[in-house]
């Protein structure tokens, strides 16, 4: 059975700061039934209640947090909301993906919160946006070159619009990324920076190739921006989804 069409909170951010659980409820009633959350950190018994109550799983989370908190602390949170799957969405410096050195130094970091992930039975992965892609290494990009310097346990969640922006063939990109690749997250928009996202399925990205060249990861819908009103775009995600795949 397929794992449940999943949506990452910071979509909702603004909504989830004036009411998180009405926000959540309001997703559990458009259909979703998991979520990711941004910050495992902020009232995770609070979460997790309410989760519980509406039905949501959690399919993973993103870890910020693992740069400004202990990391006790924060697999801590992790494993209260119900995942034992962080990943690291950002805070590295874009620079560092220009050079071998500077992909040595991710992988390093990278490998390093694994390892620190290990001890609480949990795994880091890590999640691109398009300075990954532009780098390139003899036609690879720098997010593959950096996949084969991670430690096998260190996830790849490949955000799949911003990996066409930097200009990659996606569905093969997601070939070449293989097992490496456990989540996507699904937006589309203009395929531009810089510019408002739409609902998937009312932009110019080809999500159906996409889907079919990592059929088992999870799918996790994400607008980092929305120029109508993002309910709607959430909404208008999930039925485009899950007619495209016959999930829930």
């Amino acid at each position: 059975m397929a794992t449940p069409l999943s949506i990452q909170l910071y979509t909702l951010r603004d909504q989830i700061a004036a009411d998180r659980d009405g926000t959540l409820a309001r997703l559990a009633e458009i259909g979703y039934r998991s979520v990711e959350p941004y910050d495992p950190t902020a009232d995770p018994a609070g979460f997790r209640k309410t989760a519980d109550a509406l039905g949501l799983s959690v399919t993973s989370t993103h870890a910020y947090a693992l740069f400004s908190k202990d990391a006790g602390e924060v697999f801590d949170a992790v494993g209260t909301i119900g995942t034992d799957l962080a990943i690291i969405p950002g805070g590295i410096d874009h620079d560092e993906f220009t050079t071998l050195d500077g992909l040595q130094r991710v992988a390093d970091r990278l490998n390093g919160f694994a390892a620190r992930a290990a001890e609480h039975g949990m795994r880091i992965g890590y999640h691109n946006h398009w300075w990954e892609i532009e780098p390139r290494f003899e036609d690879r990009t720098a997010l593959e070159v950096l996949a084969g310097l991670l430690a096998p346990e260190v996830f790849l969640e490949v955000d799949t619009y911003w990996a066409a922006v930097g200009g990659a063939d996606v569905p093969a990109l997601l070939g070449s990324l293989g097992d490496r690749v456990l989540a996507l997250h699904v937006k589309d928009g203009p395929g531009v920076k810089e510019q408002p996202h739409t609902a998937v399925g009312k932009g110019t990205i080809d999500v159906p190739p996409i889907l079919a060249a990592a059929p088992q990861a999870v799918r996790i819908v994400e607008l980092d921006s929305c120029a109508g009103d993002v309910f709607e775009a959430v909404a208008e995600s999930h039925v485009y989804l899950t007619a495209l795949e016959g999930r829930s």
